[in-house]
């Protein structure tokens, strides 16, 4: 009996034993996962700022820079303004003349709802 509670301590001590390799490895594991995706995160990052950098490069050899952008876009609207304004002045004294002329020729007529006989 000594003997057989003897072989059950040493089963419960491998046994112990062999929980505890377990609880390590998946410890190991479990750190190698996260640095592998510490990793992984680093390079996404360098990528993603490498990939900027070539937008920025070619954004700025094919667009220019925002400022030029917009220097643009002020100075075509600034054209538009102008020859608006310019359409405006050469045409206004017509429109006016039109206008007057419409509004002093008045043709009185019935409308074709209303009766002939009144």
């Amino acid at each position: 009996m000594a003997s057989q509670s003897q072989g059950v301590q040493q089963l419960l001590a491998a046994e112990k034993k062999a929980a505890e390799k377990v609880a390590e490895a998946r410890k190991r594991k479990a750190r190698r996962l996260k640095q592998a995706k510490d990793e992984a995160q680093a390079e996404i990052e360098k990528f993603r700022q490498e990939r900027e950098r070539q937008f920025k490069e070619y954004e700025a050899k094919h667009l220019g820079s925002q400022d030029d952008i917009a220097l643009k876009i002020k100075n075509d609207t600034h054209e538009k303004i102008t020859a608006m304004n310019k359409q405006v002045a050469t045409n206004k004294d017509k429109v006016i003349e039109r206008t007057l002329q419409l509004v002093k020729d008045i043709n009185p007529e019935l409308h074709i709802n209303a009766s002939k006989e009144i």
